[in-house]
Order: structure tokens, then C-alpha cells, then sequence
């Protein structure tokens, strides 16, 4: 057999792309692609790890790492903005998917951030209460009328108030 023969391809086999083939297909893959599609995508991502990070599907329990569900949680906070403006049909699934997100966190005794560190018009991870054996004493209830303690730390809002 020659050596030209040895290279090309038989009647039932297909040859491999050349490199340059393979550059321009490339190419024309990323003309298609448009940021936002990237970005949800990257979202979508994130909420995946994250509930796998809680540890609740059976088989991942030894997976459970709060700080990376919490930090898969304030990552799409994050970008949540800019999926509403560039993908708003999107952003009610994503929205969707964060709660539960969140709910799960908390049922694995994530705790919520610190006050102060959520950005403006934001709400924490889970407004729930703090656990037990936090160090704060309980409080045993706003008196009629007065505001209760979510209230006069301001992040809870109430219509009219």
C-alpha cells in the first residue's frame, strides 16, 4: 500500500476536520452566541452546584459545603440585574430556582449573611429566624403596634410603613 493510500479515507470511513476546519467552524459557533445565552447558562450553573452542595439529593451528602451553597446563592443575586434586562423571559425560572435555593440553605442551618453585607434592595439569603444558641437573647415579642425586630433592623419591608 502507498503511502497517499494509507491517509485517505475508505468509502464507509470520514476523515478527521483539519485544523483550520476545525478554526473556522469554531469560528462560526461563536458568531451565533450572544452573551445573555452565556450568562444563563452560567446561572443555571451555579444553582445546579449549589443544590448539590446542600447535600439533600440522596447520594450527595457528603457533598454538603454551606459556604458554597451561600456563595452560589449571592453570585446569582448578583447577576439576577442583568438576567431581568437581557433575558427577562428567563429571569421568573431563575428567580424560581434561587428560592429554592435559598429554602434549601436554610434547611441545612445556613445562616443568614451578616446585616448590612446584602446590596441595596436586596433580601437576605432566608429572612427565617436566627437558630438557637446564636448568643442573642430572644426577644419576647413587640408590644401592640410597636415594631417587631425585623422591622427596626429594616429588612423587612411592610407595605404602608
Amino acid at each position: 500500500m502507498s503511502s497517499a493510500e494509507e491517509h485517505s479515507p475508505s468509502a464507509g470511513e470520514s476523515r478527521s476536520p483539519t485544523e483550520e476546519e476545525l478554526r473556522a467552524a469554531y469560528e462560526e459557533q461563536i458568531k451565533q452566541v450572544r452573551v445573555e445565552h452565556v450568562l444563563i447558562e452560567h446561572v443555571v450553573t451555579l444553582a445546579n452546584l449549589g443544590m448539590r452542595r446542600t447535600g439533600l439529593a440522596p447520594g450527595t451528602e457528603s457533598e454538603r459545603d454551606p459556604d458554597q451553597v451561600r456563595l452560589a446563592i449571592e453570585s446569582i443575586r448578583a447577576l439576577m440585574p442583568m438576567l431581568e434586562q437581557s433575558a427577562p423571559q428567563h429571569a421568573g425560572q431563575i428567580r424560581e430556582a434561587l428560592s429554592q435555593l435559598q429554602l434549601a440553605f436554610v434547611k441545612i442551618g445556613g445562616e443568614p449573611s451578616a446585616p448590612g453585607s446584602e446590596e441595596p434592595g436586596q433580601t437576605p439569603p432566608s429572612a427565617g429566624p436566627e437558630p438557637a444558641g446564636s448568643g442573642q437573647p430572644e426577644p419576647e415579642g413587640p408590644a401592640t403596634g410597636e415594631a417587631g425586630p425585623a422591622q427596626r433592623s429594616g429588612r423587612l419591608w411592610v407595605p404602608g410603613q
